[in-house]
């Protein structure tokens, strides 16, 4: 009995032993094809979402991280311009005051012109460009500096179009970075010469989305506003309006006779100012005259035909 024991002892420590080492390198065989069969899928799932990122111009998924594209971008742009029409008694008061508002709200007088109208009051046409932020405020302060008679905004929402030029200049940018990247590999010169044709296209392609993009944001950030200016001698419509018919019927009456004295005073200062045309043409006019008469010119007179007329009627009436 104890040769047998000597015998199996032995043997089954050895037949243990093997086991273990097997079982170990089986694991490890199996841990080496895991890695080994996961790296490929890894590497392959890589190149899969870069190819599909830049394919073709198409939409590219949002990568992680990315949200805020989608929530930034995503905000409206408008335009706006606004129209006043303005009157003052103090002409260059007002004027000035308009500047220094501008200036003073961080914008710029784009165009400026002045004019005199036949009744020696100037007219001013102000183009001007303040901050967005600012546009409200400013609206309001230059209709408490001049009187102010008209006002008309404009709001033109280019979100759409503003978003559509972004995406079309994202996918020419891309498409030159890859036609650069194809240059470098290249070797036949046909295709040298193809590839840099495409990246001049692409390049004022994407000068010209730019400069498109570049106008929005202008016109984005910086409203506009066109504004008259009217000097005049007294400020219309300043009278607080009447509910009842007679209060009314004064008004329209005072209003009636304001607009004929203006009217008169207009013509007074046109004649004035053009006397010397009428004397001018007097002169032309008795010239011309005295000169008709001494070549024994007789000039037709309504009453010598009256006279003539009754002269040859017959007192019977026959003819």
């Amino acid at each position: 009995m104890k040769k047998k024991g000597f015998v199996w002892g032995p043997v089954l420590v050895l037949t243990v032993g093997l086991l273990s080492g097997c079982g170990s390198k089986s694991a490890a065989s199996m841990t080496e094809e895991t890695a080994v069969a996961e790296a490929p899928a890894e590497s392959y799932s890589m190149d899969a979402a870069a190819d599909y990122g830049t394919g073709n111009g198409s939409m590219m998924p949002a990568a992680e991280g990315s949200g805020e594209t989608s929530s930034a971008v995503q905000g409206s742009k408008r335009i706006y311009t606004a129209t006043l029409q303005l009157e003052t008694t103090g002409f260059d008061e007002a004027v000035s005051a308009l500047t220094e508002l501008v200036d003073g709200s961080g914008g710029w007088v784009s165009s400026s012109s002045v004019s005199n109208q036949s009744s020696s009051y100037r007219y001013a046409d102000l183009t001007v460009r303040v901050p967005v932020e600012k546009y409200r405020d400013f609206l309001t302060q230059a209709g408490e500096l001049c009187h102010l008679l008209y006002t008309q905004e404009y709001v033109d929402d280019v979100t759409e179009a503003y978003y559509d030029t972004a995406g079309r200049l994202e996918t020419q940018q891309i498409k030159l970075e890859r036609l650069q990247n194809l240059l470098a590999q290249a070797e036949k010169m046909e295709d040298i010469i193809t590839i840099e044709s495409a990246i001049s296209e692409t390049e004022q392609m994407i000068d010209s989305l730019s400069g498109t993009l570049q106008h929005y944001d202008s016109q984005v950030d910086y409203a506009t506003v066109n504004i008259s200016l009217q000097e005049v001698g007294k400020l219309s419509n300043v009278e607080e309006p009447t509910a009842t018919l007679g209060g009314r019927l004064a008004a329209a009456f005072t209003s009636g006779c304001r607009s004929f004295l203006t009217a008169a005073e207009d013509l007074l200062v046109a004649l004035v100012y053009s006397w010397v045309w009428l004397v001018i043409l007097a002169a032309a006019v008795i010239v011309v005259v005295r000169r008709l008469k001494k070549r024994g010119v007789r000039l037709p007179s309504l009453r010598r035909k009256d006279h003539a007329s009754d002269h040859d009627t017959p007192k019977d009436g026959t003819l």
